[in-house]
């Protein structure tokens, strides 16, 4: 990892614009995949994840637009971000900022809030940032634990972290179900896209299918999704170009797969969704799922 290091051990001071990056996952430790990262430039696209964020900011400030409004991580702070929720990301200050993320799937929270807590349900967070400064070093010392290669290290403090968090914070998430007529028809609107994401049809052309004009889709869609049909279709094609990255296809072939014009364009949405180029994030599940151990830093 690009983190300011030099071959031989010793560490220099990284230029005030350096970015690095590193999203990885640790075999001893499945359903959780793990970005460490310093940002100046970079910015997170809106997008949501299918499982649960869970950030610490170690130096700077990071902005995080939710549906709510904007969220401002510094150090000290703990983001939760449940699933499916969109939202967007960029340096709050010049000199960005680092941060240590996990990302557990929903069965590892689910198995969690079911041995500990009482929350019935799908279980999820209340809040979205809290001034939490141990359990913000809880979640570095995940990463830290992982890096070395300590299972029982790693899979304890997760455990620890996630815990904590669903006594404080924790709450049943609402069922989603499409009642109503424009739930319905976004939520046939995105069966269709799914089923043609290679070449999803126009917006009035998808209304016109759906049997309702093109703006009355917008607004269900936007209404049901957080996100309006074309960024959502983005953000599912970076999903399944991860895991067809992750089964080993090159990435130009990824992009064709998932509608992508070529692969500086996978290049461009993955990053901005992922925090990584693909080519970076198929070497990291390459030599984990090779070798079993974490990559070295």
């Amino acid at each position: 990892m690009a983190d300011g290091g030099t071959a031989g051990g010793r560490q220099r001071a990284p230029a005030p614009d350096e970015e690095w990056a590193r999203h990885w996952q640790y075999p001893g430790v499945p359903g959780l995949d793990l970005l460490r990262a310093r940002y100046v430039r970079h910015t997170f696209t809106r997008h949501s994840h299918e499982g649960f964020v869970l950030g610490a900011v170690r130096r700077g400030v990071e902005d995080v637009i939710m549906p709510e409004g904007t969220v401002r991580a510094r150090p000290g702070t703990v983001v939760m971000i449940n699933p499916e929720v969109p939202h967007s990301a960029h340096a709050g200050v010049p000199e960005g900022w680092s941060y240590a993320t996990l990302y557990p799937s929903r069965g590892l929270v689910a198995g969690i809030a079911a041995e500990e807590t009482t929350l019935r349900g799908t279980p999820g967070f209340a809040e979205t940032i809290v001034e939490d400064e141990d359990t913000a070093r809880l979640v570095r010392a995940v990463h830290r634990a992982a890096e070395e290669g300590n299972a029982l290290a790693a899979d304890t403090v997760l455990r620890l972290v996630v815990a904590r968090m669903l006594h404080r914070h924790g709450r049943s998430l609402p069922r989603r179900e499409p009642r109503a007529a424009g739930a319905r028809t976004a939520a046939r609107a995105r069966e269709l896209l799914e089923g043609r994401m290679a070449e999803p049809p126009s917006l009035e052309r998808l209304a016109h299918e759906l049997d309702t004009s093109p703006f009355a889709l917008l607004r269900a869609f936007k209404a049901a999704y957080g996100m309006p049909p074309h960024t959502w279709l983005t953000n599912a094609r970076v999903r399944t170009a991860r895991r067809l990255l992750e089964s080993g296809i090159p990435p130009a072939a990824v992009a064709a797969e998932v509608g992508f014009t070529d692969q500086p364009h996978l290049n461009r949405h993955f990053s901005r969704i992922v925090g990584v180029p693909p080519g970076a994030y198929q070497r990291e599940r390459a030599r984990t799922y090779k070798t079993g151990e974490p990559p070295r830093s």
